[in-house]
């Protein structure tokens, strides 16, 4: 073995296997492009629901209102399925979440039309937020969830403010 010699060389030709959190180099061709879509699928299936709700128009704003209440009380009963509200603060964490979300849908319904679409857009943008920060963390909602979750309301947010 020489100094310039290559890792391969030194191992006379055998490959280690990469440990478990090592990154594997991408693969090419379809091969690549199909693993990249199967680990993205919660994202491909929130772009086809927004397409699907958001492509013909906005949907009443009482409709975009209760689903801006209904996002963080999913958060709240995944939550409480995996066990993961027992500690005090994530709980406060989570209920403060729903009172400001459901505080937001309900201003947007007492004001004008426009004023109110751009309110409920800044609440699905910020349950965007709220979700970014779950699939970061990896806590109270399974990652795919929030993935998920996170295109569908920044997509939403963008239709409602595009369509004001």
């Amino acid at each position: 073995m020489t100094i310039d010699s290559t890792q391969d060389e030194r191992d006379d030709g055998r490959r280690a296997e990469p440990g478990p959190g090592a990154r594997r180099a991408p693969s090419s061709g379809a091969a690549g492009v199909l693993a990249a879509v199967g680990h993205r699928w919660p994202t491909l299936l929130a772009l086809a629901l927004a397409v699907a709700t958001f492509a013909d128009g906005l949907p009443a704003p009482g409709f975009l209102a209760a689903v801006l209440v209904t996002m963080p009380l999913c958060y709240l009963l995944f939550g409480a399925l995996r066990g993961e509200l027992g500690r005090p603060r994530v709980l406060a964490l989570q209920i403060a979440g729903l009172l400001g979300f459901a505080a937001a849908a309900l201003i947007a319904l007492t004001v004008d039309r426009t004023t109110g679409l751009y309110l409920l857009a800044a609440g699905w943008l910020g349950h965007a937020a709220w979700d970014f920060a779950h699939h970061r963390s990896g806590r109270v909602v399974p990652g795919a969830w929030s993935e998920w979750c996170c295109v569908v309301d920044a997509c939403g947010a963008l239709s409602m403010a595009l369509m004001a």
